[in-house]
């Protein structure tokens, strides 16, 4: 699905209660759109989540994006930027 898309997917999920996380490829598109929460990650487009037959790595990406729902100091619009050591880099 087009980042554009899911960006204003969970923004209107997140205006009836529902706590949102994407995962987004595109910079320039997830400042503009500003989701709620939201990973930028480094992989092609297709590979959300990493390498194929990665599952520790696949893990990592998904951890650091749903630690994004548990922080109480965020607020939306938020976007992070995905960090191979989890460290995680905030970038607005």
């Amino acid at each position: 699905m087009c980042n554009q898309t899911v960006s204003l997917a969970a923004a209107a999920l997140e205006q009836i209660g529902i706590a949102t996380v994407v995962l987004q490829f595109l910079k320039d598109v997830a400042i503009k759109v500003g989701p709620p929460r939201g990973l930028l990650v480094p992989f092609p487009h297709g590979f959300a989540l990493g390498k194929p037959s990665d599952p520790a790595g696949q893990r990592q990406v998904l951890n650091q994006a749903l630690s994004l729902l548990e922080r109480k100091d965020l607020r939306p619009p938020h976007l992070s930027v995905y960090q191979e050591d989890g460290s995680g880099h905030e970038t607005r």
